[in-house]
């Protein structure tokens, strides 16, 4: 069991995922205050589904590179590990709300498509493109 999320500075997306059958779901999406979590909310998730690992979307460039994101991703990364002494994986999360929008039809800002970019984000660590934190 892991927990995945899709980290932004208004909402995290967070889905549940199945190791054991390489699948996920979407949870409901996080509101963040001033680019911070309510490190409340995401005890309690962990403190629910009791997961073995976390994984957090890394937002690259379309070239590699990193970004002002990617350092924000890295830093919430980094909390998650500090202070739950949890393994933190990234995955590449490239094109993973591209991805999430086709998925489920929508288009404008929606919490749902948030969650299901953590779907594509764990489904990308399953598929073994993750690396540890």
């Amino acid at each position: 069991m892991i927990l995945a999320f899709d980290y932004g500075t208004q909402k995290i997306g967070v889905a549940s995922g199945n190791a054991l059958l390489g699948t996920a779901t979407p949870l409901k999406a996080l509101p963040c205050k001033n680019t911070q979590p309510n490190w409340d909310d995401i005890a309690a998730l962990l403190k629910e589904w009791e997961p073995e690992a976390l994984v957090v979307g890394l937002p690259l460039n379309m070239d590699g590179s990193d970004s002002e994101s990617t350092a924000r991703a890295r830093k919430f990364a980094n909390r998650l590990h500090g202070r739950f002494g949890k393994k933190v994986w990234l995955v590449d999360e490239r094109l993973s709300t591209r991805e999430a929008r086709e998925r489920t039809g929508i288009q404008k800002a929606d919490p749902r498509v948030d969650s299901m970019a953590a779907v594509v984000i764990a489904e990308g660590y399953f598929s073994g493109n993750a690396q540890c934190f």
